[in-house]
């Protein structure tokens, strides 16, 4: 048996317990569970902001250990060897999507922490195709905030393609890490925090940011592109204002409130507008050589698995520096199967 901590139903703390160790099927790995990262997203799904979960479910999607056993079929990773689980689980491989390299797309796609079981556990299966090796420069727990935080803001990154002057709204888990990634390749940065948060402000300036300010107010200069975090729909028209002519506007999350009504002025001139919808295991293979050559640090708060409600409500009261990190306590059976 391991400990787990589940949703059995949207809106629901989630309930710790007791559940059988799962077997791996045909191309799965057994994972002992070293680390879990929380996102924005688990929040999301435990408030019912998401549409069909697996009920009853246990969350988590940014997951490092190690493979303790292998289902039928396995072939890339030994038993012993270090691995990350992220938000993409499973692909069909057949869907036009998946034909033409945008496997995030997937019409069947299934999410780990979703609609597949997650990290939020001492143990867990996955998908082998859609592991990661970790690199050895980083403990487990540091790693676990790359493999969700980090490759989506990656991603967002990629969308606001050599834009010097890029804008960050919100300053969690994921800006944190993509700004390390904008200063590495010699971008200003330019980042927004809810208005009178002077000590996010002032750890973004301490991280190397250009300008911090609040949200609600432009920044000193235009912006070639602009990133947003924060689940906040009224944050789409202000930054579409703070962008210049061909500027992008980058959505970054799952899960949004409604973007109010806004004048076409402000995206006319060849501004553009567009989201980030999951991540392909080609953003992960290059984000992860990436972050080990900058290299990325990840800033970390350390939970106890038994404390994820905890953990959850300090994300939603934007009290948590850095990201969250769920830690099995104890070292329970490792079994080798």
């Amino acid at each position: 048996m391991m400990r787990a901590m589940v949703l059995e139903s949207s809106g629901q703390r989630l309930r710790e317990t007791e559940l059988p160790i799962p077997e791996p099927g045909r191309g799965e790995i057994l994972i002992k569970v070293q680390a879990c990262a929380v996102c924005r997203t688990d929040l999301h799904l435990v408030d019912g902001e998401l549409p069909g979960p697996k009920l009853p479910l246990v969350p988590g999607h940014e997951i490092v250990g190690t493979v303790t056993g292998k289902g039928p079929e396995t072939k890339r990773f030994s038993i012993g060897e270090r691995v990350g689980v992220p938000w993409l689980g499973w692909t069909c491989g057949e869907c036009p999507y998946c034909r033409s390299q945008r496997e995030n797309l997937c019409d069947r796609a299934r999410f780990t922490g979703y609609t597949r079981d997650g990290g939020y556990a001492e143990y867990m299966t996955a998908d082998e195709r859609f592991c990661y090796g970790i690199p050895e420069s980083y403990g487990s727990v540091e790693a676990a905030p790359l493999l969700c935080a980090g490759l989506i803001g990656y991603r967002s990154l990629l969308k606001a393609g050599d834009a010097r002057r890029l804008g960050l709204y919100g300053f969690g888990a994921a800006a944190h890490l993509i700004a390390q990634v904008a200063f590495y390749q010699g971008r200003e940065v330019y980042v927004f925090t809810r208005p009178g948060d002077r000590k996010g402000q002032e750890s973004a300036r301490k991280l190397g940011a250009t300008w911090a300010g609040n949200s609600n107010i432009l920044p000193p200069v235009p912006l070639e592109a602009a990133i947003i975090f924060a689940p906040a729909g009224e944050l789409v028209p202000q930054a579409l204002r703070s962008v210049g002519k061909g500027g992008t506007v980058i959505c970054a999350g799952i899960h949004m409130s409604d973007v109010p009504s806004f004048p076409y002025s402000i995206l006319w001139e060849e501004r553009s507008l567009c989201s980030v919808a999951n991540l392909t295991r080609r953003d992960g293979e290059e984000f992860l050589q990436l972050a080990s050559r900058i290299p990325i640090r990840p800033q970390i708060e350390k939970f106890p698995l038994a404390q994820a409600n905890e953990a959850l409500e300090r994300l939603r009261r934007g009290t948590l520096e850095g990201a969250a990190v769920l830690v099995p306590e104890g070292d329970p059976p490792c079994p080798v199967r």
